[in-house]
């Protein structure tokens, strides 16, 4: 499983300063500052490529609506197959909040 290669100390203080977060608006604040807006949109249009691959969508579809290349809604479909399950978690997660 390649989640052990990433494990360690640093990631853990990441993951647990994530865990802390309360609300939407400390998440936008806390990602604001961590990581650049470019990297924010990559994480979240791969959620959403995620989302869309579950629910159906063709890669077309896909495509043109997130402007995600293929080669990374191959990557998304790849770890929503064979992954650890965790895009369906946090989407099952989501939609039972609302």
């Amino acid at each position: 499983m390649q989640i052990e290669k990433l494990r360690g100390k640093t990631l853990d203080q990441l993951f647990e300063a994530i865990l802390t977060l309360k609300d939407l608006d400390e998440c936008y604040r806390f990602f604001d500052d961590l990581a650049t807006v470019n990297e924010i949109q990559s994480l979240a249009q791969r959620l959403e490529v995620a989302r869309m691959l579950r629910d159906g969508y063709t890669y077309h579809k896909i495509e043109t609506e997130t402007g995600a290349s293929t080669a990374t809604i191959s990557r998304v479909k790849r770890c929503l197959n064979y992954g650890n399950d965790a895009y369906q978690l946090a989407l099952d997660r989501i939609a039972e909040s609302k």
